[in-house]
């Protein structure tokens, strides 16, 4: 199953991120080498939210995640959530449909 973790960025995002870029970066690629994060990145114009799509049979990983990222942490993120994300279609679907 996957599950989309979303971030809601303060508006002062792109200009505090630096000092933490590395470990939030860091955490991020150990979880996509666990086989747990399978892509994220934050949406352009504007930057106000960020997106990270997990794999797993639950979302404990994303939240797990989520209570860990140094942006949560330093208040670089107003909230975040999770939600089951039923995938149909594509080579990664969860559950293809045809």
């Amino acid at each position: 199953m996957h599950y989309l973790l979303t971030y809601d960025l303060v508006d002062d995002y792109l200009e505090r991120r630096g000092q933490y870029r590395d470990a939030h970066l860091a955490l991020a690629w150990q979880a996509a080498e666990r086989g747990e994060l399978v892509l994220a990145g934050a949406l352009e114009s504007p930057v106000d939210t960020a997106a990270l799509l997990f794999e797993g049979d639950s979302p404990a990983a994303a939240e797990a995640f989520a209570n860990a990222d140094p942006y949560v942490i330093q208040g670089l993120v107003k909230a975040w959530r999770v939600r089951p994300w039923r995938t149909v279609v594509g080579t990664m679907a969860s559950s293809p449909v045809r």
